[in-house]
């Protein structure tokens, strides 16, 4: 019987699914990372979401490592070149977490350009000004999205019925045009987007991906969605740029400052531009659950163990 090791907590489905299949599972959660690495040798698999990872020298001794599976969708806590030298496949479940991230971008946005979260406080507060809160549509304007994978496209796909321009520019894909969304040069973004949102994974490549440069290639004053990865914006630039009203508001799902797990903040140490974000009235904050659905619980866990089982037996 193969053994895996369930280093942190998921949705019930996973291990129940595993078991049925005929795996042994220990859920070994609230373990020290010291003592879970000494344990790996003893595992065909091992399924984690964020706060482990797997470097080289992790890897050289898990010795019967055969498959990891990561509950989400970036992979970044795994040195998933090394591991695949090893024979080790790696899978994740961006499948399970899309329709979560794409609604809740969409639901951010709505938020920012028709002032719900500055007008609820003020009703809340006896306060009922009806000309100040007047917001934008989105509709008639030009949406750009970086990066067609599972959440760009479920964002791209719950935008059709608001009668905007989706442009989709993404790097290593083509011929993913269709009569709603139109693939695009980056060139043509800056050119004409009103509202640009990033979904890339974080590499070398995209660390900072949104940028004093990036920002100031826009021809129009824009807003920024990011629910990517918080290090996919420096966030001194970001706020460089809504000081001139070059972006006129951002919404942030994921923070520069946030724990290598997402799991907290600092707010002590935070920085004077993280500080300023805090207090911005253009900027919606939300703390890194724009795929954290209990209907996406279940589902990436449910993903994980069925492609696990196709690895294992």
């Amino acid at each position: 019987m193969k053994k895996i090791l369930c280093i942190d907590s998921n949705h019930d489905i996973l291990h129940e699914t595993l078991i049925d299949a005929g795996f042994h599972c220990d859920l070994f959660w609230n373990k020290p990372k010291e003592e879970l690495i000494k344990l790996l040798p003893n595992y065909h698999a091992a399924v984690i979401r964020s706060k482990f990872k797997f470097t080289k020298d992790i890897l050289d001794t898990a010795t019967k490592l055969q498959c990891i599976g990561r509950v989400g969708a970036g992979m970044e806590n795994i040195d998933v070149v090394y591991a695949k030298s090893k024979g080790i496949t790696c899978v994740s479940a961006p499948e399970g977490n899309r329709d979560a991230v794409g609604e809740h971008t969409v639901g951010m946005l709505l938020m920012l350009l028709n002032n719900l979260k500055r007008s609820d406080n003020e009703v809340r507060n006896g306060i009922w000004k009806r000309a100040e809160n007047r917001g934008h549509e989105i509709s008639g304007r030009t949406v750009g999205i970086i990066g067609y994978g599972q959440m760009g496209s479920a964002f791209a796909q719950r935008l059709k019925g608001f009668n905007c321009d989706i442009l989709v520019y993404d790097k290593y894909k083509t011929g993913f045009g269709n009569e709603f969304i139109k693939e695009s040069s980056l060139n043509e973004i800056y050119e004409k987007a009103d509202i640009v949102s990033i979904h890339l994974p974080l590499t070398e490549e995209t660390k900072y991906y949104i940028n004093d440069d990036f920002i100031s290639f826009f021809k129009k004053n824009i807003y920024i969605i990011n629910t990517a990865r918080g290090k996919c914006l420096n966030t001194s630039d970001l706020v460089k740029h809504l000081k001139t009203g070059k972006v006129i508001g951002a919404c942030l799902d994921v923070l520069e400052y946030e724990s290598g797990s997402f799991e907290t903040i600092d707010t002590s140490t935070l920085p004077e531009s993280m500080q300023y974000l805090l207090k911005s009235e253009n900027v919606i904050l939300t703390p890194h659950i724009a795929g954290w659905t209990h209907e996406s619980n279940y589902k990436m866990s449910k993903i994980i163990a069925e492609k696990m089982i196709q690895i294992l037996k």
